[in-house]
């Protein structure tokens, strides 16, 4: 009878377990059903999908240009070929190793994609890694917002729009609308990044939130005219935003009557004599409006060409391209940030050499200019490889070096 009983209550312990592990298994089933099924409509959803867009593409990178759709911004006729002065073999020391090692092996080991250092006007530094090359695209992340404020000052040159102090509300009245401290925000407080508007750094991959909305919207200027919203006064603390950039695109493109791209092209890149075709990012082929904020694609000479522009304070062979006054303005410090670098239009002022300046982008994307030592360099990349402090310093010992010697013509 033991016998008898314990192999009873053995068997009535064993059918809760049982059941239990069957509803164990039903759920995990129907979690991998359901996980697989919204993967899956993520995947079919990007064309029309902010939130489908963060699930599937998740953290940007330099792929991203490949992943929007784009408008091309066409390169003239007249192509400005760049110099190639005697090619430097250059050491740096960075803050991992005391002594100088070859510049190579650095950006071998920074994931750097492109680096091209021009001394005198001539080329006399140039590497690619990976599958970049000469003629190879590269995504600028947040380079393009320099390439948005060199717009507009073209835009002030031209009349189309009046002066800096113009409020946003003159060209998106609409804003207004929802809360009348729109008001207030001036176009230099969008450029310096003083709007007071609210942005919250979410980061992905969450599919929600500030980052998320201005990266991966589907309708950037509805992210710009309906997610935009006043958190402080105008003109008095920094925080970088990237619903600036939008809703200076936008006014941008409604003062100018034409896209941006098409605007950057004629007035930008077919007088600067680009040798390669750019193009901006889109939000969607719905909506085609530019990714102001992060979304310009141009070959590393091409960004060169850009840095000696600023260099040459707006004129490039001769002819004005950038008021003089616009250069001067941008990049120069008009504000203190939260870090050691201040801030211009739209543009870095080098912390320690107050006269140089730069453009940067997520995953250390540089223009460097550095007017002192008649120097621009260019570094690209897939990721960061060093801090922003420690790739400002390998700048300013590449800019330490005396590049001389003869030159001859490059693409």
């Amino acid at each position: 009878m033991d016998r008898l009983d314990s192999e009873h209550r053995w068997r009535s312990q064993q059918g809760p377990r049982r059941r239990w592990a069957r509803r164990l298994g039903v759920a995990i089933g129907g979690l991998l059903v359901l996980t697989t099924g919204v993967y899956l409509w993520a995947t079919l959803s990007t064309d029309s999908s902010t939130i489908a867009r963060a699930l599937v593409w998740r953290e940007a990178d330099v792929g991203d240009q490949d992943r929007f759709p784009s408008r091309p911004v066409p390169a003239g006729s007249r192509r400005s070929p760049l110099a190639t002065g005697a090619r430097a073999e250059l050491d740096v020391a960075t803050a991992e190793r005391d002594r100088p090692m070859p510049l190579d092996d650095v950006l071998a080991e920074t994931d750097t994609r492109a680096f091209l250092v021009i001394h005198d006007d001539a080329i006399v530094f140039e590497r690619y890694f990976d599958d970049s090359g000469v003629d190879k695209r590269e995504t600028s992340f947040s380079v393009g917002k320099s390439v948005l404020s060199t717009l507009i000052g073209i835009a002030i040159t031209e009349g189309e729009i009046s002066n800096l102090g113009d409020p946003i509300t003159e060209y998106v009245p609409e804003l207004a609308d929802r809360d009348e401290r729109f008001s207030a925000v001036t176009l230099r407080d969008l450029l310096t990044m003083r709007s007071g508007l609210r942005y919250e750094e979410s980061g992905f991959p969450f599919p929600w939130g500030d980052d998320t909305d201005t990266y991966y919207g589907v309708d950037l200027r509805a992210v710009a005219l309906d997610g935009s919203e006043i958190e402080s006064p105008p003109s008095v603390t920094w925080h970088y935003n990237n619903y600036n950039a939008l809703l200076l695109g936008l006014a941008l493109e409604r003062a100018t009557g034409m896209s941006v791209s098409r605007y950057t092209s004629s007035r930008l890149w077919q007088p600067l004599g680009a040798a390669a075709e750019a193009s901006w990012s889109v939000d969607s082929d719905d909506s085609g409006f530019e990714k102001m904020e992060s979304g310009f694609n141009a070959t590393a000479r091409d960004y060169a060409r850009l840095g000696l522009l600023f260099l040459h304070r707006g004129r490039w062979n001769g002819r004005r391209v950038v008021p003089t006054t616009w250069v001067r303005a941008a990049t120069r410090a008009q504000t203190e940030t939260t870090y050691d670098n201040q801030y211009g239009f739209f543009w870095w002022v080098d912390g320690e050499r107050p006269r140089r300046f730069y453009a940067l982008g997520n995953l250390g994307q540089y223009i460097y200019v550095a007017p002192d030592a008649d120097t621009v360099v260019v570094r690209l990349g897939s990721e960061w490889g060093l801090t922003n402090p420690e790739w400002l310093e390998v700048f300013r010992q590449v800019a330490r070096f005396d590049h001389s010697g003869s030159s001859h013509e490059a693409g």
